[in-house]
């Protein structure tokens, strides 16, 4: 698995990230990296913790926080898209009128995740079946957060009956501005594609010069088949 230096600088990439919140990648991973993300759900040992989303009203269907050491093509992927997205993170921090500076590297980032506590690593597998679904939510696991973070599909989607792993399971984001009704994106994703969106909220024009849209994402009911996704958070949970 690699990731290109070129997509991680594309200017048009963070300009739409900078206009929509989100911005889908292109393909990251190929066929043999998805098998491969998809086989270690049969490798607890590679997982710190097992949550099964109907018991916290997360939804329905089941996801793995994996423990550290991470696999390397996580930490690879995790590792490359942080610096790759940090001046940006900062230049949406500035606008928002945050104190803290994102550092340049994943390493140092997850340092102060460490010194405040946040510990534990947060890349997760998710695999969803029939009539299962993830509600609207926000991934904030302690006072520290990247503004950013990505998930990536591993399975195809389409028609079952036609070959596909599963069909419905889209993936939604919603946007919330202030004194106006919520837009919803649904975003389409082919096997082995990224999204990259917004964590918590963004920087939007406004009369007042800047406001804050807050973002939360989900998961729309799957109809057929089942789908793993892999979920990139770039900050530790407390």
């Amino acid at each position: 698995m690699s990731v290109r230096s070129n997509d991680l600088r594309a200017e048009d990439l963070l300009g739409r990230l900078d206009q929509d919140g989100f911005v889908t990648t292109g393909r990251l991973l190929s066929d043999a990296d998805c098998a491969a993300l998809i086989e270690t759900w049969n490798h607890p040992a590679q997982f710190r913790s097992r949550i099964t989303m109907a018991r916290h009203g997360f939804g329905q269907g089941e996801y793995r926080y994996f423990a550290d050491p991470l696999p390397e093509r996580i930490t690879q992927l995790r590792e490359a898209w942080y610096a790759a997205l940090a001046p940006a993170a900062n230049r949406w921090a500035e606008k928002l009128g945050l104190e803290s500076e994102f550092e340049a590297s994943h390493a140092s980032f997850r340092a102060r995740c460490r010194a405040n506590g946040q510990v534990r690593p947060t890349p997760l597998l998710l695999r969803y079946g029939p009539g299962d679904y993830n509600r609207l939510h926000q991934d904030l696991y302690g006072a520290v957060y990247f503004p950013f973070q990505l998930v990536i599909l591993l399975s195809q989607p389409g028609a079952v009956s036609q070959g596909a792993d599963f069909d419905g399971g889209e993936f939604v984001l919603t946007e919330r501005r202030a004194r106006m009704q919520t837009r919803a994106d649904v975003v389409p994703l082919s096997k082995g594609e990224g999204v990259i969106f917004a964590t918590r909220e963004r920087p939007v024009p406004s009369t007042r010069g800047v406001s804050r849209a807050e973002f939360r994402h989900g998961v729309s009911r799957i109809r057929n088949g089942e789908r793993y996704t892999l979920g990139i958070v770039f900050h530790d949970a407390a």
